[in-house]
């Protein structure tokens, strides 16, 4: 698997690291990105990006910081992680309100 630095599961999916994304984090560490992606609560939803069709998926890492982590789907049950960042101010103001409106 060229580019690809190692593989975990969650929830019956297998996430994949893109070797550029894990040497692309800044101020984000890799445990991070799994706990968001881990987690019991989080938030997918589609993205598109010059043609290429993906998933973000908001969450909280243990801590409580909010992420926001893109993947692509490889098939099955197995997906791609391409990005993390922090989550924009308005896409916390987002990510709060749906929490409250699923609590």
């Amino acid at each position: 698997m060229d580019g690809v630095k190692r593989t975990f599961y969650a929830g019956g999916v297998g996430y994949e690291w893109l070797t550029e994304a894990l040497a692309r984090l800044r101020d984000i560490e890799s445990q991070e990105v799994t706990q968001v992606l881990s987690a019991r609560r989080r938030l997918p939803l589609a993205a598109e990006s010059a043609g290429v069709h993906f998933l973000t998926i908001s969450g909280r890492t243990v801590d409580g910081r909010p992420l926001v982590v893109a993947v692509r789907l490889l098939g099955g049950h197995r997906q791609q992680i391409i990005g993390a960042r922090e989550m924009t101010p308005d896409e916390l103001v987002r990510f709060k309100a749906w929490e409250a409106d699923a609590s």
